[in-house]
């Protein structure tokens, strides 16, 4: 079996939201502490697509800016190309290289005062992959691979629509030649007509170039089209990891199939359908036990007072104590 390109273990992030020190001096209040990412734990295949889904809440993005370096994990490993990275040391340039992040904000995440050609270079001029010339004629170039115009090197942000800014923004992520990109909602921001564009031009350039993705998407409908396996998330861990089709005819966690019951039914197949119950607890003091409990249907006493763990199912792994007699084909 060949060595996963990504490998997450134990991946615990904890954010420090307690009040100022004299406040909880005088308030006689202790530190609070919100746990965004408690021991999620993955792997991705070089050339394959991962998936996180999950509510607002539940860490996904938090995972993404570990992984690419932007936030530092309280604890766990995260393992790319067979080495360790510590982010507290800063990673190391070469392997900084070969992996970039798309940002859901195509707007946002474009200076708005450089020409489209200094943004798309940048990445090259940083790592030293070419001289001013080139990089400014391998921008060109790139903006073609990703459907613009050659010439829109000229021009700034604020002259495109928003699926043309998101098409720079992966034009950008292509530049220092990477082979992981982590995608962090690439097309929540854009009209709905464009995101199909922008989703297959993902799927032409991870084949041409050989590209990993982890996609991080509340759009059930997006991960279907996009992923090879996907990961289900819910206050910070991981519940559910399953390969891509099976997890949408065979879900195996109860809130894997809360979400799917939520999606409608355009194919009129009379399958009922039931909205989603309740709301995702407070991340600063959750539930005991299962997180998942308070909504769960299938509760019972164990789940108030134990934390599952990751088990085999038929289709991959699935942390809940509804499980434990499910045996794997």
């Amino acid at each position: 079996m060949t060595e996963p390109l990504l490998k997450i273990e134990g991946l615990t992030r904890r954010f420090d939201v307690s009040k100022p020190w004299l406040n909880r001096v005088i308030e006689r209040e202790e530190k609070q502490f919100l746990t965004a990412n408690a021991d999620v734990s993955f792997e991705i295949a070089r050339g394959e697509t991962f998936a996180l889904v999950g509510e607002s809440g539940s860490g996904k993005s938090t995972i993404a800016k570990m992984v690419v370096g932007l936030l530092p994990p309280s604890g766990g490993t995260i393992t790319f190309d067979g080495q360790k990275i510590d982010t507290s040391a800063g990673i190391p340039r070469a392997l900084r290289r070969r992996f970039q992040m798309i940002f859901q904000d195509p707007f946002a995440s474009l200076n708005p005062r450089w020409r489209v050609g200094e943004i798309i270079a940048e990445p090259i001029r940083t790592f030293g992959l070419m001289n001013a010339t080139d990089a400014r004629k391998e921008a060109g170039r790139l903006l073609e691979v990703v459907g613009l115009s050659a010439g829109d090197v000229n021009k700034f942000p604020h002259e495109f629509s928003g699926g043309q800014r998101q098409r720079i923004a992966i034009a950008r992520a292509l530049s220092s030649k990477p082979e992981f990109i982590v995608c962090d909602e690439p097309t929540s921001a854009l009209d709905v007509s464009v995101q199909a564009q922008i989703l297959n031009l993902m799927r032409d350039l991870q084949d041409e170039f050989g590209l990993t993705y982890l996609l991080i998407s509340h759009d059930l409908s997006v991960v279907r089209h996009m992923a090879n396996r996907i990961g289900v998330l819910y206050l910070g861990r991981l519940v559910e990891v399953a390969q891509g089709k099976k997890l949408f005819t065979d879900p195996q966690h109860p809130y894997t199939r809360m979400l799917l019951d939520a999606v409608p039914d355009l194919a009129l197949s009379g399958r009922r359908r039931r909205p989603v119950e309740g709301e995702i607890p407070n991340p600063i003091s959750p539930p005991p036990g299962c997180a998942f409990h308070p909504r769960c249907p299938l509760v019972h006493d164990r789940c108030r007072h134990e934390v599952p763990l990751p088990q085999p199912t038929p289709i991959g792994q699935a942390a809940c104590h509804a499980l434990d007699k499910v045996a794997p084909a």
